[in-house]
């Protein structure tokens, strides 16, 4: 048995589809109102934040992936986080079952130098703070052998369905109904993106590869880096609009945060819109050579037909 832990998010339900297609029929969706991904799937409704619920949705699993969520808030992050991975990790423990965590790089420096699994955590606000904390109490379980894990991070997402980034909502979302495209500071700096299919295949590819284990492993994504004009350019091009955009300078989004508590809540990563985002997934992609990264065209041009559709 294979176990999603939030599978009612767009990655959770991507990994869902993956396991089916590549290895396994035996899934289980655990979140607070599963539904199901593919026929034969098990729901399993739980709150992370309940330690008997969390053991319960586990038991019986060989592998568990967390790919749970939560709202963009500093306090919420704070508040629920270290007891939902705490929770997880005691799960795991309990019934033997192995961990897949899919983490992301809010704890790097968001400068221009590449960052490679071995980068050093330095966040630069409360949310990257947290992250470096349950992801520092998943290494220490790892390092006294209380579970055997796979940690897989990824840079900034884009994708189809109810992806949510601020690429998706800045730029796909704005473009596809025709209207200018929202670039947080800059246009020229190089950015890295990873199509949220590939996460999920990578994470999947992962999980089901024995010698990953006791690792970190970033996501592969696209090295064909873009910067946000030939990513406004090119998705516009796709989408068959216009190539229209505004560069947001720091005073406004400054002002606007003043009143939008999510734009507010973006504040600690701006940092990474200033210079180059150089994610670097060489570790993955020389260990698995034939995994096909899609190209920004291919996927955008997915995110249109399903558009569309």
């Amino acid at each position: 048995m294979q176990t999603i832990l939030g599978a009612s998010g767009q990655i959770g339900r991507e990994l869902a589809l993956s396991l089916k297609r590549d290895f396994t029929s035996e899934i289980r969706l655990v979140s607070r109102n599963p539904g199901k991904v593919n026929e034969g799937d098990e729901l399993v409704s739980a709150d992370l934040l309940d330690a008997a619920q969390t053991k319960l949705a586990v038991e019986g699993s060989d592998i568990v992936y967390m790919t749970a969520g939560l709202p963009i808030d500093s306090q919420i992050w704070a508040e629920r986080w270290p007891i939902m991975m705490r929770n997880v990790i005691d799960a795991c423990t309990a019934h033997g079952a192995k961990l897949v965590y899919f983490d992301n790089t809010y704890m790097y420096p968001q400068t221009s130098v590449p960052q490679t699994e071995d980068s050093p955590f330095q966040p630069n606000g409360p949310k990257g703070r947290v992250r470096e904390e349950i992801t520092l109490m998943l290494l220490d379980a790892m390092d006294r052998g209380r579970v055997e894990a796979v940690i897989c991070r990824a840079p900034e997402f884009y994708g189809p369905g109810q992806t949510q980034s601020i690429t998706n909502t800045t730029v796909i979302d704005n473009l596809l109904v025709g209207q200018p495209a929202k670039v947080f500071l800059r246009d020229n700096t190089l950015r890295t993106l990873i199509y949220t299919p590939d996460a999920s295949r990578a994470m999947a590819l992962l999980g089901n590869t024995a010698d990953t284990y006791g690792q970190t492993w970033h996501l592969p994504s696209d090295d064909n880096r873009l910067t946000y004009k030939q990513f406004v350019e090119l998705a516009a091009d796709v989408f068959g609009v216009d190539a229209s955009y505004k560069v947001l300078k720091r005073w406004q989004l400054w002002l606007a945060a003043r009143a939008n508590k999510t734009i507010r809540e973006t504040e600690e990563l701006l940092p990474r819109y200033k210079t180059d985002n150089l994610f670097i997934s060489d570790k993955f992609k020389q260990r698995f050579p034939d995994f096909q990264v899609t190209t920004y065209r291919d996927a955008l041009t997915t995110i249109r037909d399903e558009k569309a559709a």
